[in-house]
């Protein structure tokens, strides 16, 4: 019985992986039950086993996706380090296992409210790891870094879903190096702040 529920756990715990990965390359639409099941090594009527519904898997993968994010890249690299790899071929090209708020940034804003409360929950977040990568702790300094994040990250997030829109053309590459290039002149502590990229 123990041995069952664990091979249970272990079940439930690979859709929602499998699941995970598939918003981040398909989007939250994009997903099918049947070829979900399939990759996790199950039978498609073993789905409501696990889930309530597509809705109940739909939150826990979305949590999953976001949570992964989080973790993501925590492991002491600083703000330029973080822009380089976030604006990385590497990165672009493995949508499934990147930033899932760049992934799933136009999905959510058509879901539920628990989603997207989920969403900008995780988009604090890493608003707020940005900032204290530029520096300011408290009052004038902090609302600073705030405004800072919020435009650095928007460019990140923009610049990597327009890189994935045109994959295969020399313009994608451009756009990554272009605005990594930007952000890490210009908004990286140390830097005079941002410049117009005309100059």
């Amino acid at each position: 019985m123990g041995h069952s529920r664990e091979d249970k756990r272990e079940s439930h715990a690979r859709i929602v992986q499998a699941a995970a990965r598939r918003f981040r390359e398909r989007g939250i639409e994009g997903l099918s039950i049947a070829g979900l099941m399939q990759e996790a090594g199950l039978t498609h009527g073993g789905f409501y086993k696990h889930f309530d519904s597509r809705g109940a898997l739909v939150k826990e993968a979305l949590d999953c996706a976001l949570s992964a994010s989080a973790q993501a890249g925590t492991d002491g690299a600083g703000f330029r380090q973080r822009v380089e790899a976030y604006l990385s071929p590497a990165h672009r090209d493995a949508p499934g296992s990147g930033c899932a708020v760049a992934a799933l940034a136009g999905d959510v804003g058509r879901a539920d409210d628990a989603a997207r409360a989920r969403y900008a929950q995780q988009l604090r977040q890493s608003l707020g790891t940005l900032a204290g990568l530029l520096g300011g702790t408290e009052g004038a300094a902090r609302a600073q870094a705030e405004v800072r994040a919020m435009v650095a990250f928007s460019a990140m997030v923009g610049a990597l879903g327009l890189a994935r829109a045109c994959a295969g053309d020399p313009l994608s590459d451009e756009i990554l190096a272009t605005v990594r290039a930007y952000l890490g002149d210009s908004f990286a502590p140390g830097a005079e702040g941002p410049a117009s990229p005309m100059d």
